[in-house]
Protein backbone atom coordinates (compact mmCIF):
# COMPACT_ATOMS: atom_id res chain seq x y z
CA UNK A 1 0.00 0.00 0.00
CA UNK A 2 1.36 3.44 -0.96
CA UNK A 3 1.43 6.18 1.66
CA UNK A 4 0.24 9.57 0.48
CA UNK A 5 1.07 12.91 2.12
CA UNK A 6 -1.62 14.18 4.50
CA UNK A 7 -4.27 16.48 3.10
CA UNK A 8 -6.21 19.38 4.53
CA UNK A 9 -10.00 19.28 4.63
CA UNK A 10 -10.23 20.41 0.99
CA UNK A 11 -7.91 17.72 -0.36
CA UNK A 12 -4.87 19.99 -0.78
CA UNK A 13 -1.54 18.53 0.29
CA UNK A 14 -0.14 19.76 3.59
CA UNK A 15 3.26 21.43 3.21
CA UNK A 16 6.33 19.62 4.53
CA UNK A 17 9.58 20.85 6.07
CA UNK A 18 11.22 20.99 2.63
CA UNK A 19 8.34 23.02 1.20
CA UNK A 20 8.68 25.67 3.91
CA UNK A 21 12.45 25.86 3.31
CA UNK A 22 11.93 26.09 -0.46
CA UNK A 23 9.52 29.00 -0.13
CA UNK A 24 11.08 30.97 2.75
CA UNK A 25 14.72 29.91 2.65
CA UNK A 26 16.69 29.84 5.87
CA UNK A 27 14.37 30.52 8.79
CA UNK A 28 15.02 29.58 12.38
CA UNK A 29 13.81 26.22 13.67
CA UNK A 30 11.26 27.74 16.06
CA UNK A 31 9.51 29.61 13.26
CA UNK A 32 9.72 26.58 10.97
CA UNK A 33 8.10 24.40 13.64
CA UNK A 34 5.41 27.00 14.33
CA UNK A 35 4.57 27.21 10.62
CA UNK A 36 4.36 23.42 10.27
CA UNK A 37 2.06 23.25 13.31
CA UNK A 38 -0.43 25.38 11.36
CA UNK A 39 -0.63 22.55 8.79
CA UNK A 40 -0.41 24.95 5.84
CA UNK A 41 -0.81 23.95 2.23
CA UNK A 42 1.81 24.95 -0.33
CA UNK A 43 -0.72 27.52 -1.55
CA UNK A 44 -0.78 29.04 1.96
CA UNK A 45 3.02 29.27 1.94
CA UNK A 46 3.05 30.89 -1.49
CA UNK A 47 0.35 33.39 -0.55
CA UNK A 48 2.27 34.41 2.57
CA UNK A 49 5.50 34.69 0.58
CA UNK A 50 3.90 36.96 -2.03
CA UNK A 51 2.42 39.12 0.71
CA UNK A 52 5.81 39.38 2.45
CA UNK A 53 7.48 40.33 -0.82
CA UNK A 54 5.40 43.49 -0.81
CA UNK A 55 3.15 42.57 -3.70
CA UNK A 56 -0.30 42.06 -2.14
CA UNK A 57 -1.86 43.74 -5.19
CA UNK A 58 -1.52 40.42 -6.99
CA UNK A 59 -4.56 39.21 -5.01
CA UNK A 60 -6.74 42.13 -6.00
CA UNK A 61 -7.57 45.35 -4.18
CA UNK A 62 -8.69 44.95 -0.60
CA UNK A 63 -8.58 41.16 -0.57
CA UNK A 64 -7.27 40.00 2.82
CA UNK A 65 -4.93 37.11 3.40
CA UNK A 66 -6.46 33.74 4.12
CA UNK A 67 -6.35 32.66 7.74
CA UNK A 68 -3.30 30.38 7.68
CA UNK A 69 -1.31 32.59 5.30
CA UNK A 70 -2.01 35.51 7.63
CA UNK A 71 -0.79 33.50 10.61
CA UNK A 72 2.41 32.64 8.71
CA UNK A 73 3.00 36.32 7.93
CA UNK A 74 2.43 37.17 11.60
CA UNK A 75 4.94 34.51 12.70
CA UNK A 76 7.59 35.65 10.25
CA UNK A 77 7.20 39.36 10.99
CA UNK A 78 6.83 39.16 14.79
CA UNK A 79 10.45 40.15 15.47
CA UNK A 80 10.27 43.00 12.95
CA UNK A 81 7.42 44.55 14.96
CA UNK A 82 9.49 44.23 18.16
CA UNK A 83 12.54 45.77 16.45
CA UNK A 84 10.50 48.79 15.28
CA UNK A 85 9.29 49.41 18.84
CA UNK A 86 12.79 49.11 20.25
CA UNK A 87 12.17 45.74 21.91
Amino acid sequence: MTAFPPEDGDGALIAKHEDVKDVFGAIDDDKLTAILELRPTISDLEEASIWLSGDPDIFGPGRPLKEIAGQIVALLTANEDDDRRGG
